[in-house]
């Protein structure tokens, strides 16, 4: 057997999906969504095609490495997404043509279901309350919120007054609340915004700065006691390293589309179990990385949480549901994600519809926010 063909698709609302399909005629299906930079990843799975097509698909941790080493330059964002994409496919080709599950590949289940949350917004209390209501309709019991509008060094009481009331406003609801600072916030609000969050009990904080600022983060971790989640923009295990031996980090949040796909993402949770670290994958995407990220759950103790996308935030004409064939195997109930048991990633696409859409490729970009004063925002 070996590997014949990858493709891939740009798809709304954000996606990029990658389908590959052995000598044989098996298929599997990946995703390697890189929000903003779509056409870079598939410049890069373009040149994985020279190294890989012939591979036999069934060495998923040869093919790995070479993908990951088999060029001087490595690691980063689009690079390691391509990577993702195609491991995540891989995996779903293999559990396919073996008719067994990914996770049963993995090792076999730890649990039966795992708890799921969806990101809310919204500028004012009634609207983030507004939102909350919504998510608890979906089947949701927690979410995830903006809790900063675009920061900058030095606030006064009201806009920290402002976080608090919002974040307030939801917990009224009977959710639990993580909070995302989003890196928009730096060190002199966050110390201050952190601990004035803590009498609400926020399931977490997430990046409360950018993870390139590790020595303030320690400083951070070092007065609060909310748990501190952050990894969404870090791509290997050797990027979750110093986080981990640092101990600044209580949830650690790889994504499967960015952090080396299943394989990569199940060798960083064994990591972080060793230092007595959650996990819960950073998922704002589609089906195929939400699918992915439930073998994980399945195969992996210290799995705690995950994140999904589930439409009212999108509104571009698509949502998680769009391209699969049974929506009802990525829909919470009573908070919770079953895993499901279909053979490789468990979901089934709807390839015409991924093929129709991919005739007119989104292009999408992320934000530009700029402070009052004109200066820029993070995103």
């Amino acid at each position: 057997m070996k590997l014949a063909k990858i493709e891939t698709f740009i798809v709304p609302p954000r996606w990029l999906f990658v389908r590959i399909e052995d000598s044989e005629g098996g298929v599997g299906w990946g995703e390697a969504s890189l929000e903003g930079y779509a056409e870079a990843v598939v410049g890069a799975l373009e040149a994985f095609k020279d190294k890989l097509l012939g591979a036999d698909p069934n060495n998923i941790e040869d093919i790995w490495q070479l993908a990951y080493r088999g060029g001087f330059y490595r690691g980063g964002p689009v690079l390691m997404s391509a990577l993702s994409g195609l491991d995540q496919a891989l995996w779903d080709l293999k559990g396919k043509n073996l008719d067994l599950p990914v996770w049963q590949l993995l090792g076999g289940k730890v649990r039966e279901r795992v708890q799921a949350y969806g990101w809310i917004g919204g500028d004012r209390p009634g609207d983030v309350a507004s939102a909350a209501k919504d998510r608890k309709a979906q089947g949701f019991n927690a979410v995830k919120m903006n809790g900063t509008p675009e920061l900058g060094y030095l606030e006064g009481d009201k806009a920290l007054k402002a976080v608090y009331d919002r974040v307030e406003a939801v917990k009224a609801e009977g959710l639990e609340v993580g909070i995302d600072f989003h890196g928009r916030v730096h060190k002199p609000m966050a110390k201050q915004l952190m601990k004035m969050l803590e009498p609400l009990n926020p399931l977490f904080i997430e990046e409360p700065l950018l993870s390139e600022n590790l020595e303030a983060i320690k400083e951070l971790s070092q007065n609060c006691v909310t748990p501190i989640a952050l990894g969404e923009r870090l791509y290997s295990r050797w990027d979750f390293k110093p986080f981990l031996e640092s101990g600044v980090v209580d949830i650690l949040q790889p994504d499967l589309s960015h952090a080396g796909g299943i394989s990569e993402c199940k060798r960083i949770a064994n990591m972080a179990e060793a230092y007595d670290v959650a996990v819960a994958p950073h998922c704002p995407l589609g089906p195929l990385a939400l699918a992915s990220c439930l073998q994980i759950a399945a195969s992996t103790h210290n799995v705690v949480l995950q994140e999904m996308s589930l439409g009212i935030h999108y509104n571009q004409g698509s949502d998680l549901h769009t391209y699969m064939q049974d929506p009802e195997l990525l829909t919470p109930k009573e908070g919770f994600l079953k895993i499901p048991n279909g053979p490789g990633l468990g979901v089934e696409i709807d390839e015409d519809k991924v093929r129709a859409a991919n005739q007119d490729p989104h292009r999408w970009r992320n934000i530009i926010w700029r402070l009052d004063d004109g200066s820029y925002a993070e995103w």
